[in-house]
């Protein structure tokens, strides 16, 4: 069953990406979702199975390389923690698919996107059912391919081409710590066998390892390598950059990477390697760091977004933020709960908002919507429901109180929680708590905007050229169609139109937003379910301390006294995410709908706080500087003065001219004159005569 999980999309792939125009977009289509949609229906099963608990069970394939030591048989290894991302890949994709009939309907390459959408597909499910590390590593690369593709499916538009070679480049740097990582790893247990590795780490806690003359612990630096490799995969602080650009690829591509594969995987390896991690009280702490500035940093900037899918982007960001800070602080079955529920209710964000999009024609600044709700009233309803569950809306269980709430209440409040209890993670904890009170203001201003107040779509070119193709009078802009590259909105000045733009007229320049087509509301209604229902049906399995213990029996560390002492958390720490979850929704309210001058009036105030925070504080300038500007110099360096300068001076070009010179005086002398070839003989006859006499 596993084999057909795991190897059905890439079947599928194959045909629809071989196929291609020859077996027309239907077909291919069918295919693709059709394999998918299979994948999931046999995932189902198996996580329900481990969640009694079940023992590990691997899967040989066949072998791949054997080298001396190095011994890599392909085989797929299902546990629990396994059977969590299967559930989690296989279902958000089959929706993606689905949800792209309609999304993706107008586009002529419809059978390049469903192959590369399975194949994206595939390569995470090798990722999370590999039973050594150099096939996590095919995995890993496979999603990194993937994701070239698809960010950059639109190859025509510059912006995408750009955003596909920096996703590929900054993963490349995260990448190269991951190999460090492995072929440490191999080189201090003889082996990339994940089972044994996990094995064997308990036993290498305080070992030294030699390195310029020093000596290091041993699993501190292997742990710091593989996090590393974590850090770009996952898009956590430093090697962040390429995620907001990859909004530059079709909406539903974002949300399959955003919800279900690339970014997920650092999270996962993390996890699957945790008894490896537990050995290094250094690493956890940096993890730790890492995940609580990643959490408040995204978060600041999502706040001062105004292209839709830039602000789920970021939230993404902040997201994965509060995962790391809860594997760091040990609640490792705490990060995968995140994880899971996360899965649905960002898919159901990212497809959301693609819906909207579509109904304004591909307009994606949110200072152009306003009023959409009863415009599009389905896609509002589960966007409503979506950010009840991003921003933590339920019943702590205070008081004899059941706990009860949306997806993200469960996960997200318990990770706080666990933080608290654990002495690691305390000071990420009221770090946690202010990204909370972030996230619910920025998930309620992009509701708000959207589709709160008086319509604003007038001035907004797509409308405009939506209109004019309505009257037949036609266009040359590239970007319209299905290009839903970022639209940057109105005018010039990024920090117009904050309070939902006052300056831009109202009404709706004769425009009406239609709603979706059924293909892409089903995911949408299926989405909104588990963003609803997830937390609420299985916190029990992944967080609750007896229950959590018996699920995960051995995929991953699990600190059974730290949940436990979660529970113990004085009430007001229980409270905390509720409270600022009001108060960032009263926030929103206040300045977006009440008293619509506020953030004008703030970023006139705090102009210099705003332009430092609007401009995801500066990482992308400050990289230019450093990094970019310098190689670039280095570049032109060795070509100019070293390729064209040197190597092809004295080289080619070099012999070339002395070759030529050389030929324009031997020109010279064939004169074709008798007496010309008779005076030479006669010189070289002399000067013979003259060697001879002389010797």
């Amino acid at each position: 069953m596993i084999q057909l999980i795991v190897f059905l999309p890439l079947l599928a792939a194959i045909v629809a990406g071989l196929g291609n125009r020859a077996i027309g977009n239907v077909p291919a289509k069918l295919v693709t979702t059709g394999a998918l949609f299979a994948s999931c229906a046999l995932s189902w099963p198996i996580f329900i199975h481990y969640l009694g608990g079940a023992d590990a069970t691997v899967a040989p394939v066949f072998e791949w390389m054997k080298s001396g030591d190095l011994d890599v048989a392909w085989a797929l290894r299902v546990d629990s923690l396994t059977a969590v991302m299967l559930v989690v890949v296989t279902s958000v994709s089959a929706l993606v698919h689905l949800y792209s009939w309609g999304y993706m309907d107008e586009d002529p390459d419809q059978p390049r996107f469903f192959a590369y959408l399975s194949l994206f597909t595939f390569a995470m499910l090798m990722l999370v059912t590999a039973n050594n590390l150099v096939q996590m590593f095919f995995g890993w690369e496979g999603v990194g391919l993937a994701s070239y593709l698809l960010i950059g499916f639109w190859f025509k538009k510059p912006s995408a081409n750009a955003a596909a070679i920096k996703a590929f480049v900054v993963n490349r740097v995260g990448d190269l710590g991951f190999m460090l990582g492995i072929f440490g790893t191999f080189l201090v247990f003889g082996t990339v066998s994940i089972p044994q590795i996990l094995h064997d780490a308990p036993n290498m806690a305080g070992s030294t390892i030699g390195f310029l003359g020093y000596r290091f612990d041993t699993m501190t630096v292997l742990c710091l390598c593989l996090f590393v490799g974590a850090m770009g995969k996952s898009a956590q602080l430093g090697l962040h950059t390429w995620l907001p650009d990859a909004m530059e690829g079709p909406t539903p591509v974002s949300a399959l990477i955003h919800a279900a594969t690339m970014v997920t995987a650092g999270v996962f390896m993390v996890c699957r390697l945790s008894p490896m991690f537990e050995t290094s009280e250094v690493a956890l702490n940096f993890i730790v760091f890492i995940g609580a500035a990643t959490c408040i940093f995204a978060a600041t900037i999502g706040t001062c977004q105004n292209d839709i899918k830039r602000v789920i982007a970021y939230s993404t960001c902040s997201q994965l933020g509060y995962m790391f800070f809860a594997a760091g602080s040990g609640a490792y079955g705490a990060a995968m709960f995140h994880l899971f529920t996360h899965a649905f209710f960002k898919a159901l964000l990212f497809l959301g908002a693609g819906s909207v999009i579509h109904a304004m024609h591909h307009e994606q600044d949110m200072r152009f919507y306003g009023g959409l709700r009863k415009q599009i009233p389905i896609t509002f309803w589960v966007m409503l429901l979506g950010t009840l569950a991003i921003t933590g809306v339920g019943i702590p269980g205070i008081f004899g109180l059941p706990q009860i709430g949306f997806a993200g209440f469960h996960s997200k409040d318990g990770i706080l929680e666990l933080a608290y209890a654990s002495g690691r993670g305390s000071g990420a904890f009221w770090v946690g708590v202010l990204a909370a009170l972030l996230t619910s203001f920025y998930s309620w201003r992009l509701m708000f905007l959207t589709f709160w107040g008086k319509p604003r779509w007038a001035r907004s070119e797509h409308i405009q050229h939506a209109l004019h193709d309505a009257h037949g009078h036609g266009h040359d802009d590239e970007t319209h169609g299905h290009s839903d590259a970022a639209a940057e909105g109105a005018g010039s000045d990024p920090h117009a139109g904050q309070s939902g733009a006052p300056e831009i007229p109202t009404g709706t320049g004769g425009y009406h937003p239609h709603e979706s087509p059924p293909s892409m509301l089903v995911p949408l209604i299926l989405l909104a379910t588990g963003a609803v229902f997830a937390g609420f049906v299985f916190h029990g399995w992944f967080i609750e301390p007896n229950a959590g213990e018996h699920y995960w029996r051995g995929a991953i560390a699990f600190d059974e006294h730290l949940y436990h002492a979660a529970h113990l958390v004085p009430v007001g720490i229980k409270l905390s995410a509720t409270i600022v979850m009001l108060l960032g929704l009263w926030g929103a309210w206040l300045a977006y709908i009440r008293r619509p001058d506020i953030p004008a009036r703030f970023t006139a105030t705090f102009r210099y706080l705003y332009r430092f925070v609007y401009n995801k504080w500066y990482f992308d300038e400050l990289y230019d500087l450093l990094l970019v500007r310098p190689a670039f110099a280095i570049g032109r360096l060795f070509w100019k003065g070293g390729d064209e300068g040197t190597i092809d001076r004295f080289g080619p070009n070099g012999s070339a001219w002395i070759v030529g010179l050389g030929s324009r005086v031997a020109g010279r002398a064939q004169s074709g004159y008798l007496y010309t070839y008779a005076f030479v003989m006669l010189i070289g006859l002399t000067a013979a005569v003259t060697w001879a006499i002389t010797r």
